[in-house]
């Protein structure tokens, strides 16, 4: 295996790859490593942990086709490493060479034969809008659980609902709830539960990109973006009943300022102490006060214009939790709707009822 490539290109791949790599040291070394297929002036790279594998393919100039694989991180520092320009690279019988004017690199490589052998989609792909996919991703995986105790929890149910599809994520201290018009993604009453850890990288990738072809497999799911193709297992569990924490209505209902929110939030935070001091929201008929209270520390407080339709209250909530919801949402104003200071309250935009973000309230004295 011998091949040319500009550092910026291989760089990318390489990182992009190696994000599907394991870093646990308790799994067989060859999965910390990405594998180099280079053949017809391609070169494929590819990292897998078994469950999420990342296949990132780029032209190069081949002298001689070959495989190997080499340690993914190191490899990556490396190529990132070099002065710009070509990167040459080749398999000899011990090492692969790594080099660029005058630096040079030899890294070990491991057996070809023990890297997990990764098929390719055998259905017919479904077509969706990057960008749509990207904001929809963005708004719902950060709900998403990163507790592996409750599997079920760390995945984004996406579900068919009438002739549209609809993606669900929560971690049981917030939900997030994103409809989207890709009814044709879906059979009738099918669902399917993603590992929000796969759609992170999905987002990552299909920023900016046109399309998102998605191959839906009975155990597993293809992404392909551009020259990527990201695989990830299904979680097999049952999802919780989310539609049991929607309250039917909300009498209480105040309408804010995205940004002004956010900045406010962002000032009074500080006083918060890393989220572990709720905020509270004094919600008046025209104005809501933002206060946080760190016992030896001190305090904050801001008021800002609202409208307020509901009985005067104060409720309270984790700061990162609201503001990553406010954050979420779209439009210049956000519409917080409440039942009462103990139950869960919800944020949609103004005028952008495809998306709400639930949160649960917290108890202050």
């Amino acid at each position: 295996m011998k091949f040319r490539c500009e550092r910026e290109i291989l760089a990318t791949a390489l990182a992009t790859a190696g994000r599907g790599a394991t870093n646990s040291t308790g799994t067989s070394p060859v999965l910390s490593g990405v594998r180099l297929d280079v053949a017809d002036d391609v070169l494929t790279i590819t990292g897998t942990d078994l469950e999420l594998t990342i296949k990132a393919s780029v032209p190069v100039g081949m002298e001689e086709p070959g495989s190997t694989v080499i340690p993914a991180r190191l490899t990556a520092d490396i190529v990132k490493s070099l002065p710009a320009g070509s990167v040459d690279v080749e398999l000899t019988s011990d090492n692969v060479s790594i080099s660029a004017q005058r630096s040079q690199f030899a890294v070990r490589p491991m057996a070809v034969a023990d890297f997990p052998s990764i098929g390719a989609p055998s259905n017919e792909p479904f077509v969706l809008s990057g960008s749509t996919m990207s904001a929809a991703l963005g708004q719902v995986v950060r709900a998403a659980s990163t507790d592996e105790a409750r599997q079920q929890l760390t995945g984004v149910l996406i579900v068919s609902e009438d002739d549209a599809v609809r993606m669900v994520a929560t971690d049981s201290y917030r939900l997030a709830v994103r409809d989207l018009d890709e009814g044709a993604l879906l059979g009738a009453g099918q669902q399917v539960l993603v590992p929000a850890r796969a759609l992170n990288e999905v987002q990552r990738l299909v920023s900016g990109a046109e399309d998102l072809k998605v191959y839906l497999g009975d155990n597993d799911v293809v992404f392909e973006i551009g020259d990527v193709h990201l695989t990830t297992r299904l979680i097999a569990a049952d999802y919780p009943n989310y539609r049991n924490l929607l309250p039917s209505s909300y009498p209480n209902v105040a309408t804010i300022g995205r940004d002004a929110l956010l900045d406010a939030l962002r000032r009074v935070r500080l006083l918060a102490q890393g989220g572990a001091t709720p905020v509270r929201l004094q919600l008046e008929p025209d104005h809501v006060i933002l206060s946080a209270i760190t016992t030896d520390v001190g305090e904050a407080s801001e008021q800002i214009d609202a409208s307020f339709e509901g009985e005067p209250m104060t409720v309270a909530f984790n700061p990162d939790y609201l503001a990553a919801g406010v954050d979420a949402v779209d439009g210049d104003e956000v519409r917080l709707a409440v039942v009462d200071p103990m139950k869960p309250a919800v944020l949609r935009g103004v005028g952008h009822d495809e998306y709400l973000y639930l949160l649960m309230p917290v108890r202050v004295p």
